[in-house]
């Protein structure tokens, strides 16, 4: 299930006075399994890249190959992609319509004409996997939920479609500290545990951090940076130029460099802050 991006462009309402170049001439391979994160300022083309992986936008020029398929091609049956990548766009509690938790994550299986012992023990193994007893929230309306219960809710009805690729579009918008924390630990834990291939969206760099394996920077339609977190924030200046930071702890090192003290440049996280001074006091 890789994903491989080919010289992709995409072009909003070609040939009018309101024309706008979103995606420029993009190429980006993703192996299966990688934790991706996509990163860049409003504007810079993140949703409109991650709308054509699943088809639903069509590019300008260019191609996506996802597991040997070109999706780009006129005649393909992007049902059959639309089963393998999962896509939750930002807010996706919103569309959350069905009178209690068991039938709003149900649809989607039950599109796919599934038997009913079939969509049971998906919407189950959902639940389970975003956090969810089934026994104790099956039958409660979503809409008595808390605003972090809901979104897993809604990831959970992706997820029971059973994707190998996750797209997540700002999956912590809005929610409370708690609430992040809980959403993001169960997408480490999918990512983990069930070897999905994740795409994450967002404008945290702390969250990023803490789950990406490599990163992906856009600014005007193009992918300006790909590496390891490691890397990618090392990049201070060119991120800063683009209009975004770096984790605040990555500040935090390179004023202690500054001051002499010999610390680790790869530190850009709290945890790997944490264990870096300890060693330093230590030495002391």
């Amino acid at each position: 299930m890789s994903i491989k991006i080919e010289n992709l462009t995409h072009i909003y309402m070609k040939g009018s006075p309101f024309e706008k170049k979103a995606l420029d001439n993009v190429n980006i391979t993703i192996d299966e399994g990688e934790f991706v994160a996509l990163i860049g300022h409003t504007g810079s083309g993140k949703s409109t890249l991650i709308q054509h992986i699943n088809g639903l936008l069509k590019p300008s020029s260019g191609k996506i190959v996802i597991d040997d398929v070109d999706i780009t091609e006129k005649k393909i049956n992007l049902n059959f992609i639309r089963k393998k990548v999962g896509l939750v766009f930002q807010y996706p509690e919103y569309q959350l319509f069905e009178e209690t938790i068991e039938k709003d994550i149900a649809f989607g299986p039950k599109n796919l004409g599934l038997s009913d012992d079939h969509i049971n023990s998906r919407v189950k193994r959902a639940m389970n996997m975003v956090g969810l007893d089934y026994e104790n929230y099956k039958d409660k309306s979503p809409f008595e939920l808390s605003g972090g219960q809901k979104r897993r809710v809604a990831i959970a009805g992706v997820v029971a479609m059973e994707p190998k690729i996750l797209i997540l579009d700002e999956p912590t918008a809005g929610l409370d500290p708690k609430g992040r924390d809980d959403i993001l630990g169960k997408i480490k834990d999918l990512h983990r545990e069930y070897k999905m291939t994740i795409i994450l969206v967002s404008h945290s760099m702390e969250d990023v951090a803490k789950l990406a394996d490599r990163i992906l920077v856009m600014h005007k339609g193009k992918a300006i940076l790909d590496g390891a977190p490691s890397q990618v924030f090392k990049e201070i200046d060119t991120l800063e130029s683009v209009g975004l930071a770096v984790p605040q702890v990555t500040y935090l090192v390179r004023a202690l460099k500054e001051k002499g003290i010999d610390i680790s440049s790869d530190v850009f996280t709290i945890q790997q802050a944490k264990e870096e001074i300890l060693r330093i006091l230590k030495k002391c």
